[in-house]
């Protein structure tokens, strides 16, 4: 294991609990892997509110457009085996297609640059109003004129991994579930993990839940529902821990996987940027890319009718990190790119030293939290209810076991002040200065709260 990551893996639950507090979300699980193997893996919340259910890392969530991936991964093996080529246009291997989606080539259809819709011209089936499109209702909706010109842009479409799905079919020979079951899912190992519901077995299920508008309050949605000829593009479920053993697994650096090197080279090269978009992103074949902190990173996300998903890779380094949230709004993106970005701050600090020991701890005043985190041989003050919580985050600068001064902040901070902590009469930590300010544990802030303006 990197020497700065165990204390990243300290940091970031304590991180993701007062997240979960601030937005008050129904729960959440991370997982973390680093080389294949899993160093962090944590449950928050309930599984259902209303029912006593905790939430707990065995509890299988819809992971939606994740299925993509796992789309493409079965492409490019059967590519790998001579049954198809990226240039091949759909209907070479899809009999009786509309002339649009029979002209899309697999490469294009994989980089969602065929030009063809989105969802359909009725798209209830994403508002849990109506069954999932079979084969012959996603034919109908893809006879519908392509809305662009292929090859112009990146443009989404969940109706051409439905395609990609009967593309697999005809290659295969056999059905899409069945193949991508045992060849894909089954051969990466991964015993939490079904390509569409309903599935065998007594593996728990995560409640999705609506936003808390308009009704003021959340309300359970189960998600049970098939995705039937859709099941392609987002049909999986899986957990937070299989996800980051097989995407960590696509990495071109990692050992073994299902791909080649080559394969997993072309499966992450960034093939179009997402336009129109003030966030620099870019889509591979059936994979998202962005950066964070100094990070590159590869993965995909998945939105479901109440969970929302997201899984990133960090190539080369050999850790893929996974944010699964059962809620409408579930910020899973933001604190997927939050967890990068908390490691990124340990790569490039390092490790705490021994002499650090005692500056650590979350520290309270009536303006916000702030969390004293030691990294290398100094202390940064993070502030936890950013989803970037290092972000112009003051340093702190030992002169003495319990005397520090910040040597290191933006212009509003307080650059040059003196740091201190505050002892009781045991010896142990009760209080920071900070630059002047007494900052308090939670409960003391609470009790001062209640005593001078009421409960």
């Amino acid at each position: 294991m990197a020497k700065w990551l165990p204390a990243a893996l300290d940091y970031i639950p304590r991180w993701l609990d007062f997240q979960m507090r601030l937005t008050e979300q129904p729960g959440c699980v991370v997982a973390i892997a680093e080389h294949g193997k899993v160093v962090l893996e944590q449950a928050f919340g309930t599984a259902e509110l209303g029912r006593k259910a905790p939430l707990t890392p065995r509890h299988r969530f819809r992971v939606a457009s994740h299925s993509k991936t796992f789309t493409a991964v079965g492409i490019l093996k059967l590519r790998e085996q001579g049954r198809l080529g990226l240039d091949d246009p759909a209907g070479r291997h899809v009999d009786g297609l509309p002339p649009a989606a029979a002209a899309a080539t697999i490469g294009q259809l994989l980089s969602h640059s065929a030009g063809l819709g989105r969802d359909g011209d009725d798209t209830d089936h994403w508002m849990d109003r109506k069954p999932f499109l079979n084969e012959e209702e996603l034919r109908q909706a893809l006879a519908a004129p392509a809305p662009v010109p292929a090859s112009t842009r990146f443009k989404y479409s969940n109706l051409g991994f439905g395609l990609l799905g009967l593309v697999i079919e005809a290659a295969a020979g056999e059905a899409y579930a069945d193949w991508i079951r045992r060849e894909v899912v089954a051969a990466a190992g991964l015993a939490e993990t079904v390509p569409d519901l309903p599935s065998p077995g007594a593996t728990p299920l995560a409640t999705g839940h609506s936003g808390k508008q308009p009704l003021g309050r959340r309300v359970p949605i189960p998600g049970t529902a098939p995705t039937n000829a859709l099941a392609a593009a987002t049909g999986f479920v899986s957990t937070a821990r299989d996800l980051v053993l097989f995407f960590g697994g696509l990495d071109p650096e990692a050992k073994g996987g299902l791909l080649s090197p080559a394969s997993r080279r072309e499966l992450i090269r960034r093939q179009w940027r997402n336009p129109d978009a003030e966030l620099e992103r870019h889509y591979g074949l059936g994979t998202s890319h962005g950066r964070s902190g100094d990070f590159d990173w590869f993965g995909h996300g998945g939105g479901f009718l109440g969970t929302i998903t997201c899984t990133l890779v960090l190539p080369g380094q050999g850790i893929a990190v996974s944010v699964l949230t059962n809620a409408v709004d579930g910020p899973a993106n933001p604190w997927a790119e939050g967890i990068v970005h908390i490691l990124s701050t340990f790569r490039k600090h390092g490790a705490p030293t021994a002499k650090t020991k005692d500056w650590t701890g979350r520290w309270w005043s009536p303006w916000r939290a702030g969390d004293l985190v030691p990294a290398g041989g100094k202390v940064l003050v993070a502030d936890p209810a950013l989803t970037t919580p290092f972000l112009d985050t003051p340093e702190i600068t030992l002169e003495g076991p319990d005397r520090g001064r910040v040597t290191r902040a933006q212009g509003y901070n307080s650059y040059g002040e003196e740091v201190a902590l505050v002892r009781d009469r045991k010896g142990a930590v009760a209080e920071i200065r900070y630059a002047g300010s007494r900052m308090l544990p939670e409960a003391k802030l609470a009790a001062e709260l209640r005593r001078r303006y009421g409960a």
